[in-house]
């Protein structure tokens, strides 16, 4: 496996574990419209409350599944695609409700990640 491919996965992944993990309850200048936390922000894009814990939990899957990808190469692929996916999801809601494009930066950075991620997979399978 390339060491920059590797490096891009563990930074993927522990940007997804600090953003659900470390800081679900706290405000941040990405959140959505006027949302302190993680909850209040899926609210303002008008998802429903149990949405918050299946896509964090899908993320926090792929972001796991990246990690093990290191040693499990198979998983890294889906796991990029999952993420990329559910990056794409979370762009689109920073549209829906007008934000300002900077605070769609975390979630495009990690699109790109993904893709570049998964497009190294498939070009070492």
């Amino acid at each position: 496996m390339d060491a920059a491919v590797m490096v891009i996965q563990i930074v993927v992944a522990l940007g997804i574990y600090n953003v659900w993990l470390l800081r679900f309850g706290k405000a941040t200048s990405w959140r959505g419209g006027s949302a302190t936390n993680m909850k209040e922000e899926f609210a303002v894009y008008g998802l429903p409350p149990p949405a918050v814990g299946i896509i964090g939990g899908l993320k926090l899957l792929c972001a796991t599944l990246l990690i093990v990808g290191i040693w499990v190469p198979v998983v890294t692929f889906p796991a990029a695609i999952g993420l990329a996916m559910l990056m794409t999801g979370a762009i689109s809601m920073h549209v829906k409700v007008k934000d300002p494009i900077e605070r769609s930066l975390p979630a495009a950075t990690m699109l790109i990640l993904a893709i570049i991620v998964a497009l190294a997979q498939r070009v070492t399978a």
